[in-house]
């Protein structure tokens, strides 16, 4: 197993591509902390885990708030140790308009959880992952952040922004033996896919399927991309198997970004 003994934390582990990556993580051998600020769906996924014999610590978190975060990092080095991977996961879509009928509180809040959220979660974890000289961070990002999304300039500004943060951070922390890399989703199955491509079509003037049928012909696969896939993704950069790999943004998007 690629994980076995390791301690992972991941945020928004609770649903989506979070819950997805928790599980693997769990069968690859690691134990995990899920953190979100909703206790019912971290909850549910640890006694999932438990429940076919894997550890789970789940522990309610704003990531918002720095004193939150300083409490996870405690709470997961008192109980598990201190993390070996740390997976940023959490975000949300943000509003879906043109910029000029966005208000600035939706896309200050995009901007703090999506892209202010993952730097205050690294802070918190990095003195004991550098005082101990190893792991890794994966971040999740998304696709959004390199070709064009109109409607969605909060969202893709805060993931364009993971991708100078991954690099940048990949650097200051080469010396202390830690990776940093970002994965860049395409469109994920699952309700905020959904959401995006009914502001999509409300915008347009066109019907749903008219906007899924035009999503699926973006991607030489002809599907959207799996919360699995994301997850397997998340699972080799975060293993021994990708010990010369930092700094990078891995597409995992069926094929609708090649770059």
């Amino acid at each position: 197993m690629r994980l076995d003994g390791k301690v992972a934390v991941i945020t928004g582990g609770g649903r989506g591509i979070g819950r997805e990556i928790a599980r693997q993580f769990v069968a690859e051998g690691a134990v995990v902390a899920l953190a979100a600020p909703e206790a019912d769906e971290i909850e549910a996924t640890a006694d999932e885990i438990e429940a076919g014999g894997g550890r789970a610590l789940p522990v309610v978190t704003d990531i918002r708030e720095p004193d939150q975060l300083t409490r996870l990092a405690d709470t997961v080095t008192a109980e598990l140790g201190v993390p070996d991977v740390l997976v940023n996961n959490s975000g949300i879509a943000g509003p879906n308009s043109v910029l000029w009928e966005i208000d600035p509180a939706e896309w200050d809040e995009t901007i703090r959880i999506n892209l202010t959220g993952t730097y205050l979660c690294s802070r918190a974890f990095l003195p004991a992952m550098v005082a101990r000289g190893s792991g890794s961070i994966v971040v999740i990002g998304s696709t959004t952040g390199k070709r064009p999304e109109p409607g969605r300039t909060p969202y893709a500004s805060s993931k364009r922004g993971l991708v100078g943060l991954v690099r940048t951070l990949a650097w200051e922390l080469g010396e202390h033996g830690i990776r940093v890399n970002l994965i860049s989703p395409g469109s994920v199955e699952g309700p905020r896919i959904e959401a995006v491509m009914e502001g999509r079509a409300e915008r347009q003037g066109k019907t749903v399927e008219e906007i899924k049928d035009e999503v699926m012909a973006s991607s030489p696969l002809g599907r959207l991309t799996r919360p699995r896939d994301v997850a397997a993704a998340a699972v080799f950069l975060a293993s021994e198997d990708a010990t010369s790999i930092t700094g990078e943004d891995l597409n995992v998007t069926a094929g609708r970004a090649m770059y």
